[in-house]
């Protein structure tokens, strides 16, 4: 994914989804997984913010190896894109299911007034990262005072947080506009480029003189890979929504233990995807999928206190056009909660 992916979903978008929605370890073994229940498998969709990539290894493996199959469900994933608002689609119920580039989008959204709250974390950590080169490196924030920085438009916000939290006036840096390539920072446009740590394909041209630079250990930790479903299915049908999640859930502990053949799984469903760029970039994907805190609380975990400091950043930084939404509106532990026995305990 490039960072043209972070924090997709502007204002403009945000008032478009109102209404779009107005209208319409393991831990050994998965003891605690409910049966398939009787009756024809029932289609749950899975809409994405993005085109279909890495990011999904975890679901494609899930369903060829029969999880979903488990829960008596059936997964149908639609990509997301530039001109396709995943979000509204969601809220609005056309999609069960959505997964999304950055736990920001999900506030604004609330905050906007759809009915959407976020039930787990996929990746642990954002990788959004700033990179520069050997020669003129940037190791911490306090090295981009006086220089060019080229980042994507709808992630300046994500620059001016970052500066802000390290007490960095925006006037100490400039900030030029970007595609989704490397080129400014080979042709010396810029001192320092963004993107995602995960999208090795567009970062080999960087070679071994690439020096990052985190946005997590720039003091702004945000989520990757939300997922997320609307008020109404959470309430009303809460085992479906469990099911979803415990058999992607599932799906990710399969990754980790089969990294290779989840990419093949995932190279076979599309094929526009390069087989050996994927088995370099899986053990990457793995690591923001699991760490210290998926090891003590399972796949999936976030916690309150986080979620509260992201809305805290965006409120500062004066983001939301309405009051910044309560934090129970954007989040909810109780999926996580019930489906505690499936989700797997690596780290």
């Amino acid at each position: 994914m490039t960072n043209d992916m972070i924090n997709r979903i502007s204002r403009r978008t945000l008032m478009k989804s109102m209404g779009a929605a107005a209208g319409a370890g393991l831990a050994g073994s998965f003891v605690g997984i409910s049966p398939a229940r009787a009756g024809s498998p029932q289609t749950v969709t899975l809409q994405l913010g993005w085109l279909a990539s890495n990011g999904i290894l975890g679901e494609v493996a899930a369903d060829e190896q029969g999880f979903f199959a488990d829960e008596n469900l059936e997964l149908k994933i639609v990509p997301g894109g530039p001109n396709v608002d995943g979000v509204a689609s969601v809220a609005s119920g056309r999609a069960n299911i959505g997964s999304i580039s950055s736990s920001p989008s999900l506030m604004l959204a609330r905050s906007q007034g759809l009915p959407i709250k976020c039930i787990a974390a996929g990746y642990q950590q954002h990788p959004f990262t700033y990179f520069s080169l050997e020669g003129n490196p940037v190791r911490e924030p306090k090295d981009l005072i006086g220089k060019r920085v080229a980042t994507n438009g709808t992630a300046r916000i994500l620059l001016q947080a970052m500066l802000a939290k390290n007490g960095i006036s925006e006037d100490d840096v400039e900030v030029l506009v970007m595609g989704s390539d490397m080129s400014p920072l080979l042709t010396g446009q810029a001192d320092v480029v963004t993107g995602w740590k995960t999208n090795t394909s567009a970062l080999k041209v960087l070679g071994d003189e690439r020096v990052d630079m985190t946005l997590w250990d720039a003091g702004i930790q945000l989520y990757a890979n939300p997922y997320y479903v609307n008020d109404g299915l959470l309430a009303e049908q809460p085992e479906q929504v469990q099911g979803m999640l415990r058999a992607i859930a599932r799906g990710w502990g399969w990754v980790h233990d089969n990294p290779e053949a989840a990419v093949d799984i995932l190279v076979n469903r599309y094929p526009n995807l390069d087989r050996e760029n994927e088995l370099e970039t899986v053990g990457l994907v793995l690591d923001y999928s699991f760490n210290a805190e998926t090891a003590e609380r399972g796949w999936g975990t976030m916690t309150r206190e986080n979620w509260l400091a992201q809305i805290d950043t965006y409120d500062q930084l004066g983001q939301f056009e309405r009051a910044a939404p309560d934090l129970d509106g954007v989040m909810t532990l109780a999926v996580l909660d019930e489906i505690t026995s499936a989700r797997p305990t690596y780290g």
